[in-house]
């Protein structure tokens, strides 16, 4: 018998999701798959909104090309853009989208003899100083790269720091700046050889769901898609934002990790259980052990350390993770649950347990949970 630690990926909920984000942004929309969709499985993702998706995002040319030898035919944009000057023979032969951030890639753009003319981002550095060309900088950069041989297609692109706290001005004055850069851009520079004007995109998913004024012809959803809510719990009043569109356009949570208890104990008021001692019984507690540890993915620290301890579903009832989270297994309180027993399913999120309320425990974000999900068996539906 397998080791019953699971995650199921819900291949239905991954394409309700994209359809909310294209309704709410109206516009086209590059679903990012990038690090195997957030640890959901790029390939099984990305086959599930093939025939709808507008294009895929994704962190580097190994992603891409692990995309088109599946069969993958929709645009893919490279969001690091390339790295040497010995990649663009193979992003040329694969037909895929490149951001451009940096002056040296530029160079080396231009520099190239390419077979055909690449799609080009050209990243505007609006206040994230991450990566992309200054202001100052952007226009230069711009009129370089249009029209140049070499050069099919340019979309303006800048990416936010903070979209994720409505209360932050700083989504605006990055609004701001990338209008007021594009606006210095020469009229006869705004249109490419066949007169279409020219594309931009700005809107990742907290933008989408939260900033309005973001919109343009391309969104980028990323966590949205896998139905954890980007924007900031403390600005909706709740312990764990809930946000509805429409009664029948809720994000739907994509990933389910679960397993199961195979181990039971009570312990007497007073007593410690697992690593450091760090739960001691307030009362006499009856515990579980869930076949699931940091070794799977589950954060070490989402254990009441930081005063929060984060739930957990026991057969459909609400309990809560007691003690440190080892290797392998991890404790959960079962001294209101008598009909928990051996075999007991548990839910550490999904339907009923929010990523992001695990997160909140752990101090982290449900990014990170997604992506940090290993060894488990991963069984996927609905696609």
């Amino acid at each position: 018998m397998s080791r019953p630690a699971i995650a199921h990926i819900r291949l239905d909920a991954f394409r309700h999701n994209y359809r909310v984000a294209k309704q709410m942004h109206t516009g086209s929309a590059l679903a990012v798959i990038k690090a195997n969709a957030y640890g959901h499985g790029a390939l099984q993702c990305a086959k599930a909104v093939a025939n709808e998706a507008d294009g895929f995002a994704v962190a580097c040319l190994e992603e891409a090309l692990q995309l088109r030898q599946a069969g993958i035919k929709n645009p893919i944009l490279l969001l690091e853009g390339f790295f040497e000057a010995i990649e663009l023979p193979e992003i040329v032969a694969n037909d895929l989208w490149i951001v451009v951030h940096a002056e040296w890639q530029l160079n080396i753009l231009l520099e190239s003899k390419l077979a055909k003319p690449l799609h080009v981002w050209l990243k505007l550095d609006t206040g994230m100083h991450r990566v992309g060309f200054s202001p100052s900088d952007y226009v230069s950069a711009f009129a370089r790269l249009n029209q140049h041989k070499n050069v099919a297609k340019i979309v303006h692109m800048s990416h936010f720091a903070n979209a994720d706290y409505l209360s932050s001005g700083h989504t605006k004055q990055q609004v701001a700046v990338f209008q007021q850069t594009i606006n210095q851009l020469p009229r006869s520079q705004l249109t490419d050889a066949d007169n279409h004007s020219l594309e931009a995109s700005l809107a990742n998913s907290a933008a989408i769901l939260g900033w309005p004024q973001a919109q343009a012809n391309w969104s980028r959803p990323g966590i949205m898609l896998y139905g954890a809510h980007p924007l900031d719990a403390h600005l909706q009043n709740q312990a764990e934002p809930k946000l509805y569109f429409k009664e029948q356009q809720m994000l739907l949570p994509v990933m389910q990790l679960t397993s199961k208890i195979i181990s039971i104990r009570t312990i007497n008021k007073g007593e410690s259980i697992g690593y450091g001692s760090i739960f001691t019984a307030e009362r006499d507690t009856r515990v579980g052990v869930v076949a699931c540890g940091y070794a799977d993915g589950y954060p070490r620290l989402a254990t009441g350390e930081n005063k929060i301890s984060a739930p957990v579903a026991v057969d459909g009832k609400l309990t809560q993770l007691i003690g440190r989270v080892s290797m392998d297994m991890l404790f959960v309180d079962l001294t209101d649950l008598p009909t928990a027993a051996i075999g007991s399913q548990v839910e550490l999120w999904g339907d009923q347990i929010s990523a992001n309320a695990v997160a909140k425990a752990a101090g982290t974000i449900a990014y990170e949970l997604f992506c940090n999900v290993k060894r488990v068996q991963f069984c996927y539906s609905g696609g």
